[in-house]
Order: C-alpha cells, then sequence, then structure tokens
C-alpha cells in the first residue's frame, strides 16, 4: 500500500505563490507516476502536473504550463508542486495521486491512478 499526504495550501492573493508537498510512505517502489490534479466545487477533477520518480520527462496542463513546476525528491519520498503567478481560476482542492508500475507510466487521466492524498485547499483572491 501507499499513503499520500498533501500539505502547503493556503489563501493567497492572485499573482502570489504557493509550493504543496506530498509526502508518500509505504510501497512506494510499486508506483512509477506521480501527479498532482485540482477539483473545484461542481467541476471534474482535471489533469495539472506529472512525473515519474526516476527519468526527466515532466508534463503540465496548458492551463498551468509556465507557471507551476513539478518536482521531486526520492530521499525524503516527497513530490512537489510550486504554483507561481496564481490566478482566481487556480483555486480548488489540490489532489496528490500515484499510479501503480504494471499500469504504466505517467497519464492526465484520474482514472488511471491507484493512490490518493486526501487533498489541499488553495484559494486564490482577486
Amino acid at each position: 500500500q501507499v499513503q499520500l499526504l498533501e500539505s502547503g495550501g493556503g489563501l493567497v492573493q492572485a499573482g502570489g505563490s504557493l509550493r504543496l508537498s506530498c509526502a508518500a510512505s509505504g510501497r512506494t517502489s510499486s508506483t512509477s507516476a506521480l501527479a498532482w490534479f485540482r477539483q473545484a466545487p461542481g467541476k471534474k477533477r482535471e489533469f495539472v502536473a506529472a512525473m515519474r520518480w526516476t527519468g526527466t520527462g515532466l508534463y503540465y496542463a496548458d492551463s498551468v504550463r509556465g507557471r507551476f513546476a513539478i518536482s521531486r525528491d526520492n530521499a525524503k519520498k516527497t513530490v512537489y508542486l510550486q504554483m507561481n503567478s496564481l490566478k482566481p481560476e487556480d483555486t480548488a482542492v489540490y489532489y496528490c495521486a500515484a499510479r501503480m508500475s504494471y499500469g504504466g507510466g505517467w497519464s492526465s487521466m484520474p482514472s488511471d491512478y491507484n493512490y490518493w492524498g486526501q487533498g489541499t485547499q488553495v484559494t486564490v483572491s482577486s
């Protein structure tokens, strides 16, 4: 089993920055891809960014490319999401997710991920 715990959310003014953290524990070696998703009230969960524990590939949704950056610290088993130039439309609950290795590599579809954190609220004011 793999457990994921997000932190770092909060209230920030438009144009500001936040860094989210996702601490992983358990059998992290059984996972291959890690991702961030977000969901606003009344809307579908949408892909934000993804990467693997190893390798150099980074993947972003068009809406955040150039503003957000996903990174990792393998020793700490932690994935980060640096969010810059935040906009009110970025307001949502942000979730960390992990995909089992046998399922393949990275994906932008929520249904392809097996483990999820509880989410952390990000609110961007105008």
